[in-house]
């Protein structure tokens, strides 16, 4: 069986809609099939209408292959991002989203940042700008997927839409943070746009690293503007082997034209300092619990190499198996009830009762203290309107998110009556002294930054717009939040503690969603 998937990469279409997907057919049909295509750069432009997709979003006219898109790289075509369901502006056309790692069903790995990057002077953030944040995250998602064969192996392909510094000389607008992501992660295949420009140098030998022994090579390949006078390249045909599928021997093969990495004299290999703070300490830490002495009793010890112990692996988490990513082949859609730009609602999975919801982020976030600004506020918009939901059935909303040997972001949320809401911090405290579990209470969080910063915890939002939170993680039961809602001087439930112990069929699933969705339609802000 052939593994490799055919990919058609286009340079910036800048509105060119009606073209780029005739042209897109019909290379589709005289050198296909492909599996997907891939644009970087701008996609809209300033001739864009917004009614330019209404053909396809009626469905009098189909795109014939999956077409994913980056993000706006200016304000002009940020207003076409805005109106969004579930990252589709039409069936087959799909946004990608600000950052992250989309993975294929047949395993490819394909790192992102959408837009330009930001100056270092603070404030508000635009849009269709990125930041250290940004750049870091999908690194960290990238060195966090890795397989368990070993050494990292990189991802297969970085999409950006701006040009990396350094990568040739005298190049405009170059980014020195796309630098160090494409220098961190060691792409097999770096795409960009933007600059009306196609450039494909010969490959480049990334070197070793603490993820990785092996010398990895990086093609990289910009592209011009789709349909340009000058008939520069910009429509691009790989056929791509998933790097987890590939022998080492393969990986590391040289060619007798390769180069050195442009990055080398830059001062970027060794940590993000000169981004942002130190970065050495990743944002994927290890969620689990170990017992050195019984490692070493074992016979396994801790590896080591050269002066330095090596660290334990990190737990590896792909998109494509997820039980949540909006992406993922496993997610059971039927459960979802709302979704917005980076979050959605949808039935707990064995919920307590019919009203217990969760508020998970749409892509691959691993807990709220990583979410950027944006992200931020719309969480705290789908927690403003859950409350009022369940203020009006005179109920108190009960939240809390569980930071410990979950690889996806989840809040859960779920009524508890006015006559007992004030009972919820009191069997906080008891169920806490009952496990060892030591408790400490703050002001309600007002950004990212005042959530525990990377480790594991566990946080409850009280009605009081307090917060009462723990890092002693360590043999934390995994059903905590359920035994304090299930409580009997609360639900009175205890038998519902072990979430398997409520599992429902689909149907029954499928009929407390269409209620719930119904019921909540008032508060609702997507629609």
């Amino acid at each position: 069986m052939d593994n490799k998937q055919r990919i058609l990469i286009v340079g910036d279409v800048n509105g060119r809609l009606k073209s780029f997907f005739a042209r897109i057919e019909t290379v589709n049909k005289k050198t296909g099939p492909f599996d997907l295509v891939l644009c970087v750069g701008n996609f809209f432009g300033s001739s864009t209408e917004t009614d330019d997709l209404n053909d396809y979003k009626s469905k009098l006219k189909s795109i014939p292959i999956p077409i994913y898109i980056l993000g706006p790289n200016d304000e002009l075509s940020a207003k076409f991002y805005r109106d969004l369901q579930d990252g589709d502006l039409c069936p087959n056309l799909t946004y990608l989203g600000k950052r992250g790692i989309y993975c294929t069903s047949s395993g490819l790995k394909i790192a992102y940042v959408s837009g330009v990057e930001a100056d270092s002077t603070g404030g508000t953030v635009p849009e269709w700008k990125f930041t250290n944040d940004d750049v870091t995250v999908v690194r960290d998602f990238s060195v966090a997927s890795k397989s368990n064969m070993g050494d990292y192996r990189g991802v297969d392909l970085l999409v950006t839409s701006q040009w990396p510094a350094g990568i040739k000389e005298g190049v405009k607008n170059g980014s020195k943070r796309i630098a160090w992501l494409a220098d961190a992660i060691k792409p097999r295949y770096h795409l960009c746009a933007l600059n009306g420009e196609y450039f494909e140098p010969p490959p480049y030998r990334n070197k070793p690293d603490k993820n990785t022994q092996m010398e990895l090579a990086t093609r990289f390949i910009a592209l011009a503007d789709f349909g340009n006078t000058e008939k520069k390249k910009h429509i691009y045909a790989l056929n791509v082997m998933p790097v987890e599928k590939m022998r080492v021997i393969e990986l590391i093969q040289k060619t007798i034209d390769e180069t050195v990495s442009p990055y080398v004299d830059m001062n970027i290999s060794e940590s993000g300092k000169d981004l942002k703070g130190d970065r050495n300490s990743q944002y994927f830490y290890d969620m689990n619990t170990y017992d050195d002495s019984a490692r070493k009793r074992k016979g396994q010890g801790n590896r080591v190499s050269g002066n330095h112990e090596q660290k334990r692996a990190r737990p590896s988490f792909d998109q494509e198996k997820c039980w949540f990513c909006l992406s993922s082949g496993t997610i059971e859609k039927h459960l979802i009830i709302s979704v917005g730009e980076h979050f959605y609602l949808a039935l707990a999975k064995g919920p307590i009762n019919e009203t217990h919801i969760l508020i998970l982020s749409i892509t691959h976030i691993q807990n709220a203290s990583l979410l950027s600004a944006a992200q931020w506020d719309e969480l705290n918009r789908f927690k403003e309107s859950l409350t009022n939901f369940f203020k009006d059935r005179e109920e108190t909303i009960f939240l809390y998110e569980r930071n410990y040997k979950t690889g996806h972001l989840q809040i859960n949320a779920i009524g508890v009556d006015n006559n007992v809401a004030w009972k919820i911090k009191h069997v906080l405290e008891d169920k806490s002294e009952e496990h060892n579990i030591t408790l400490e209470s703050a002001a309600k969080p007002s950004s990212p930054a005042d959530l525990p910063q990377k480790c594991p915890y566990f946080v409850v939002d009280l009605p009081d717009d307090t917060i009462m939170y723990t890092k002693q993680m360590k043999n934390f039961p995994l059903h905590f939040g359920r035994e304090i809602i299930c409580a009997d001087n609360l639900l009175n439930c205890e038998e519902k503690i072990d979430w398997r112990q409520c599992n429902l069929d689909k149907a029954g699933e499928e009929v407390i969603v269409k209620s719930f969705r119904e019921s909540f339609k008032p508060y609702d802000f997507t629609l």
